[in-house]
């Protein structure tokens, strides 16, 4: 019997064995790379890989704690209250936003040292009310606060909760609207006043005033003389000051120590103190500092109430973002101007044109610190003229073949705004048409122009005067001389289109330093 060789010792040493040989087709190309000898792993290297493990890991469980308990702080409300809306989600980080920014007066857990619970009913009044209009570029913030006393048209809303429905109610102060049917009623009664479409709201209480100004290192505020309110507990020598905790609440909640009392120079208090927060904010870095804005949000989510949009950490994230980088002169705060109510003196209205024009230059995207901003364009109406030849000399235009100062004109104002009449009559008559009238007529939402027999030539010049295109001129049986109908449309400037922001609408930007002016009755001492 022949034994098969065995060739062990004749193999040279170091060459592969056959089961490493069965990884390659060819024996003599040495052993596949992955079955080579094994090298010890270095020292240095094993601590080095243990440590960045380490770090790892708790960086994720860092990160995952920051996440889950962010994310547990935030409370969450419905939007809206039923009411329909037009525009569709926006994309937070880059299209143009609407935020309105509530503060609850609830007197609940922390904040039942500020008075008994049944000082607010419900869901609370809105103490507080801005909304925040961030450009799609982010180069713009303009902040718009509407004083509690004001007196608006609060529409039909439901209680997302319950389910109640609460029916619309005419001149009830703003801070009323949330009391019943939630925050989306706030939302709601804000969208039909402005004519803008909300996209999102934050909601805080007393106790965030407090701890966001402690977090920040407390904010600086400047009044025009030493002031003491006993009734909000608010005492500042003349001057600068940083405020924080109580003094910072005290300053905000105020209702006496500023101006001659009231909303009005609580708001421009308010306004002033949000500059210098921003001012901080923006100075210390914060935005930019992972540390410091953790302890922020921290502080910011556990006192917030956000709609279903916001109640995400990323999300409130990408509005911290978008704020980051804004110029602080181009942040500006304005009040919704106002006049004393006629049905009570002890409230307010809205004053007109000018409001008109303010919610007009923010549905136009207007930069409110730019007093030269350019109007939205005016339509151009539409001409039947021909275009003579060329190398002739137009004609001059013939003069209209009637006397303007014998023409009847008639406004009708349905633009549901009591001054608007008297502001296009004067436009009329600047242009010629002195024989005018005006009236109160039904709501309507596209201005035309009517015109009686005999007054085909007129009518097409008062278009012509205000703007209003051609096609929007038409002839009517019941009308005699020329009816300029006013509508939704048309409710701002003398310019059909155009729009022309009040003067000085800007209180302040974030970028100015303003001082309180206190109300003589409260300087102290």
């Amino acid at each position: 019997m022949v034994q098969g060789r065995d060739d062990s010792a004749d193999r040279p040493s170091g060459s592969r064995s056959d089961a490493a040989a069965r990884h390659s087709e060819h024996a003599g190309l040495g052993a596949a790379r992955h079955l080579g000898a094994t090298r010890h792993m270095p020292a240095w290297l094993k601590v080095t890989t243990a440590i960045v493990s380490v770090f790892l890991v708790a960086g994720l469980a860092f990160a995952a704690f920051w996440v889950i308990r962010l994310q547990g702080n935030i409370e969450k409300a419905p939007l809206g209250a039923g009411n329909q809306k037009t525009e569709g989600a926006v994309n937070d980080a880059t299209d143009r936003m609407q935020i309105l920014i509530l503060g609850s007066d609830t007197r609940d857990g922390k904040n039942s040292e500020y008075g008994a619970a049944d000082l607010s009913s419900g869901y609370g009044q809105s103490d507080v009310m801005m909304m925040m209009d961030i450009s799609a570029d982010n180069k713009r913030v303009s902040v718009v606060s509407f004083p509690r006393d004001l007196l608006v048209d609060i529409p039909e809303c439901k209680d997302q909760e319950t389910g109640n429905v609460y029916p619309e109610r005419q001149n009830a102060m703003i801070n009323e609207a949330m009391a019943q049917a939630g925050i989306g009623c706030a939302v709601d009664t804000v969208n039909q006043l402005t004519g803008l479409e909300i996209d999102h709201f934050m909601m805080a209480d007393f106790n965030a005033v407090k701890e966001l100004s402690n977090a920040v290192g407390g904010v600086d505020v400047c009044v025009s003389d030493p002031v003491f309110d006993p009734d909000s507990r608010l005492r500042l020598p003349k001057g600068t000051s940083p405020v924080q905790g109580e003094q910072a609440l005290a300053f905000l909640r105020t209702r006496h120590a500023f101006e001659l009392g009231g909303d009005l120079g609580r708001i421009k208090a308010q306004q002033g103190f949000l500059s210098s927060l921003t001012r901080k904010i923006k100075d210390d870095g914060t935005l930019s500092d992972p540390g410091k804005m953790l302890q922020i949000a921290d502080t910011v989510t556990q006192n917030l109430t956000v709609d279903d949009g916001l109640a995400s950490v990323p999300a409130l994230l990408t509005i911290g973002n978008r704020l980051k980088t804004i110029d602080v002169s181009k942040v500006a705060f304005v009040a919704a101007p106002t006049v004393q109510a006629v049905s009570d003196p002890n409230r307010l209205e809205l004053a007109q044109p000018d409001a008109s024009q303010l919610f007009a230059g923010l549905r136009n995207d207007m930069d409110l610190t730019d007093p030269t901003a350019t109007p939205s364009p005016t339509p151009t109406p539409t001409s039947t003229a021909t275009t003579p030849p060329v190398g002739t000399t137009p004609a001059a235009p013939a003069p209209p073949p009637y006397d303007k100062t014998l023409q009847p004109v008639t406004i009708a104002n349905g633009t549901g705004l009591p001054a608007r009449a008297q502001e296009i009559v004067q436009a009329v008559v600047d242009g010629g048409f002195t024989q005018t009238s005006q009236f109160a007529a039904e709501p309507t939402q596209t201005t035309m122009v009517y015109y009686g027999a005999q007054y085909a030539d007129v009518a097409p010049d008062v278009a012509a005067l205000l703007g209003i295109p051609s096609a929007q001129v038409v002839p009517s049986l019941g009308v005699a001389g020329v009816q300029v109908y006013l509508g939704s449309d048309f409710t701002t400037g003398t310019k059909f289109g155009s729009v022309t922001l009040p003067p000085n609408i800007v209180n302040q930007t974030a970028g100015e330093t303003l001082c309180q002016q206190v109300n003589p009755l409260y300087i102290d001492g």
